[in-house]
């Protein structure tokens, strides 16, 4: 094995997660080299076996791989398992421990740029994939007062409703159409979408679940997709007076965690976030 801790998934050339781990890593004069692994779903096994080596450290998990993994760890923290997903595996000893960190990436960002802190929030999540999954267990961990699930299969904006629901924390599921969706959005504070909707290179590049005339000017509106760094909805977001917030800060956030987990040190941040800027700029 060339290096000791990376990122792996299939296919691997999009992502930005060495750009900023890297400098990181150089800043904190920790001699590593943070590589991206192109595995296919039939070579995960042998590629995850060899995470238990001496002087492995971490591998980030990213698609298609983050559930795929999980039978091949030996333990799960709390938030990997509620979630059903892994974006991380430390190596303690020989012994594989599988964590999530989107969790926590998604509220510092919505802290940190938005200011905002979902404690009581009236929230709307559009989407019912992986991504949705670590975010609806993120808010519901943060206290929102009501939550709604809007996916374009309502069955499947149902089933993840039904994973989260527990005691007085019951999302409601609907589906995307605009009928449907005006019976939440422009009630709600706190809007995410975590579909490929606005996508750069995506099928749907210039769409948004929601317009500016449904959102309410109180509200924060949170994109996972990171390029383009304003999508067509965060700009509805801003039209309508809210507070739009690109999901940059979640990918560095979440990373910012593994790093911290993966190496024992304070992560530099301002340089971290620096490298990944200059890096999508410059395309």
């Amino acid at each position: 094995m060339s290096s000791n801790i990376g990122v792996m998934g299939h296919p691997i050339g999009h992502t930005k997660s060495p750009i900023f781990q890297q400098a990181g890593l150089n800043e904190l004069g920790i001699d590593e080299t943070f590589e991206a692994w192109d595995v296919l779903p039939e070579d995960l096994e042998d590629k995850v076996a060899t995470f238990r080596e001496k002087g492995f450290i971490a591998a980030c998990v990213t698609l298609p791989h983050k559930q795929a993994v999980i039978p091949m760890v030996d333990e799960l923290t709390e938030a990997a398992e509620s979630v059903g997903a892994v974006n991380w595996i430390f190596n303690r000893d020989g012994k594989l421990i599988g964590h999530n960190t989107d969790c926590n990436g998604f509220l510092r960002a919505l802290k940190e740029e938005a200011g905002f802190d979902p404690k009581g929030a009236d929230a709307v999540v559009f989407g019912a994939g992986g991504a949705a999954r670590a975010i609806v267990y993120a808010l519901k961990t943060a206290g929102v007062n009501r939550l709604t699930i809007a996916n374009r299969t309502v069955e499947k904006a149902q089933a993840l409703a039904n994973d989260f629901s527990e005691g007085r924390f019951k999302p409601t599921a609907t589906g995307m159409s605009r009928d449907e969706l005006s019976n939440y959005v422009p009630y709600a504070n706190l809007l995410v979408n975590t579909t490929s909707l606005g996508m750069a290179g995506g099928p749907a590049e210039l769409a948004t679940p929601a317009t500016a005339d449904m959102i309410s000017a109180d509200a924060v509106g949170y994109d996972a997709v990171y390029a383009p760094p304003m999508t067509k909805f965060l700009r509805e977001v801003e039209e309508a007076g809210g507070e739009p917030a690109g999901g940059m800060t979640m990918l560095v956030f979440q990373g910012i965690e593994g790093f911290e987990m993966a190496t024992g040190k304070t992560a530099p941040v301002d340089t971290m976030f620096t490298a990944l800027e200059r890096a999508l700029k410059s395309g």
